[in-house]
């Protein structure tokens, strides 16, 4: 294992850049492939417990909104939306965990988290940073858009909330624009960042090359990543309706589906 990590370290001293980087042409057989890969790393080392840990929180604070009576209910789905942006940034310990499941070594939490120590955290956490401010902005503009429509006579309460959701011609429009806002939101953070988070795990490179690399990726598989992203969306709303212990097995599944997603398109 020592030798292992000095190896690794020698390897980041030679920076990659987009031009030695050949992205594969992939087809739809492929994608579900990955998913069973990654389902496959799943059963091997389930990751229920830190991604409890991880949901519980969100939850708790859901569960705030309704309850606190401040007309913040507005707030609720963005939130569980905004797990397609972050997701990416919470599951880089999964991409390690199947990359040494890969490559024969020993797999643990611990181990996941070595790229720590590694050139490869700082545009991995540069890279997380970007993501964070993308989900802000994706809730800033949720709230914008639900005062916009709603300020003159906001619901007093949860059932007049829905009631006007389905109702109203501005409960309409909320369920329309605030769509199409999430639907560019997530395809921003599914170019830049599918490929992007793997790849700065993988080989050394600079967090500008791998959102590149990734945007052409995407552009080069247009068909296929449009598919992952479907997947990635029905995936989440399924484990979503059935809370937590869904989501728990949901994120992590996702997480090393991601990882040989990438395999299958970077050389």
């Amino acid at each position: 294992m020592v030798e292992e990590r000095v190896q690794e370290r020698s390897f980041r001293d030679v920076q990659v850049t987009a031009a030695d980087i050949h992205i594969r042409k992939i087809r739809l057989t492929d994608v579900t492939q990955a998913l069973r890969e990654g389902f496959a790393d799943f059963n091997a080392n389930p990751s229920f417990v830190p991604f409890l840990i991880i949901i519980y929180p969100v939850f708790a604070l859901l569960l705030t909104l309704v309850m606190v009576g401040e007309n913040q209910l507005y707030l609720a789905f963005p939130m569980v939306a905004g797990f397609t942006l972050l997701g990416p940034v919470v599951s880089t310990g999964l991409f390690e965990m199947s990359r040494h499941r890969e490559r024969g070594l020993t797999v643990s939490w611990r181990s996941s988290f070595d790229f720590i120590h590694t050139s490869a955290f700082a545009p991995i956490a540069a890279l997380s940073i970007v993501m964070m401010l993308l989900y802000v902005a994706w809730l800033y503009m949720a709230e914008f858009l639900y005062f916009g429509l709603f300020s003159s006579d906001p619901p007093a309460s949860v059932g007049e909330f829905f009631g006007e959701l389905w109702s109203t011609r501005h409960g309409a429009a909320l369920v329309m624009y605030g769509t199409a806002i999430g639907f560019l939101c997530a395809s921003t953070a599914l170019a830049i960042s599918v490929i992007a988070f793997p790849l700065l795990l993988d080989k050394p490179t600079g967090a500008m090359t791998a959102v590149i690399t990734s945007v052409k990726a995407v552009v080069t598989n247009p068909l296929a990543m449009a598919a992952w992203g479907g997947i990635v969306v029905a995936l989440l709303a399924a484990g979503a309706a059935l809370f937590l212990v869904g989501l728990a097995a949901v994120l992590p599944i996702l997480g090393h589906a991601t990882w040989h997603l990438y395999r299958k398109v970077i050389e």
